[in-house]
């Protein structure tokens, strides 16, 4: 493999082992040992390529024409940690069910009941693709479970898109149990957003989307909107308000 060299080099990087461009001759040398004489000096021994010796005091002025010199493909674990963090956490997230097939549970601040995991873990996730009807008792928790549903889809990958329709007192319960409880941020279909987006479909520009039942019932071009979309998971909470059409 040839070698490169890197933009500038500081004292700080002067270690052994270190190969640097700028200190003897028109090639590199190896940084054999490195002794700091106060905080912008530093005297350095090396040995070049071809086995001669010699030491050198550099200092902060020196740096401009210091050169770092890499083996091309090796890692030099120079890289920005913070960069590197996200891109490993990005990849744990996307391959974590793998290993935890309830991910969605402990990235949720909710604490599910027996009777919810069943429904969401037991039924729903296992049958994806399929029309079902979720009909528990008032007060079962049934948006706890469509929250776990859709959070789980999306950590899985299965998800991007999803519309809720509900009736028009519920809808901002709903944005808010899906924000605080999953951290799943939805837009609401209002008028104002409806306007923003005259340049196209606002089902298409919005994947995340809250949507009043009679808000929808009442406009046909909204309807007609609506009908051109595609979407990986439909709500309808009380479905039992919907007409048969």
């Amino acid at each position: 493999m040839g070698e490169m060299a890197a933009a500038g080099a500081r004292l700080e990087q002067l270690v052994p082992g270190a190969r640097v461009l700028g200190i003897a001759g028109d090639g590199p040398v190896e940084i054999a040992r490195a002794r700091w004489a106060g905080g912008n000096a530093i005297r350095v021994t090396y040995r070049d390529d071809h086995g001669g010796t010699g030491e050198r005091m550099l200092l902060r002025r020196d740096e401009s024409r210091l050169r770092l010199v890499t083996d091309q493909g090796t890692h030099t674990f120079d890289g920005a940690p913070d960069a590197w963090l996200l891109a490993a956490e990005a990849l744990r997230l996307r391959w974590a069910a793998l290993f935890d097939s309830m991910l969605a549970v402990s990235m949720s601040e909710v604490e599910p009941l027996p009777h919810q995991l069943t429904a969401v873990y037991g039924e729903l996730l296992p049958r994806t693709p399929l029309r079902f009807l979720l009909a528990d008792d008032p007060g079962a928790g049934k948006t706890i479970m469509c929250g776990l549903y859709v959070k789980e889809l999306i950590l899985r990958g299965d998800l991007a898109r999803c519309l809720i329709v509900a009736p028009g007192s519920l809808v901002e319960q709903w944005q808010d149990e899906l924000y605080n409880k999953f951290g799943l941020r939805f837009d609401l279909l209002t008028t104002s957003l409806v306007d923003s987006a005259v340049d196209g479909n606002v089902f298409e520009r919005y994947p995340l989307l809250i949507a009043r039942m009679d808000h929808l019932a009442r406009n046909p071009d909204l309807l007609g909107k609506l009908e051109s979309s595609d979407w990986d998971l439909a709500v309808v909470d009380e479905a039992h308000r919907m007409s048969a059409r």
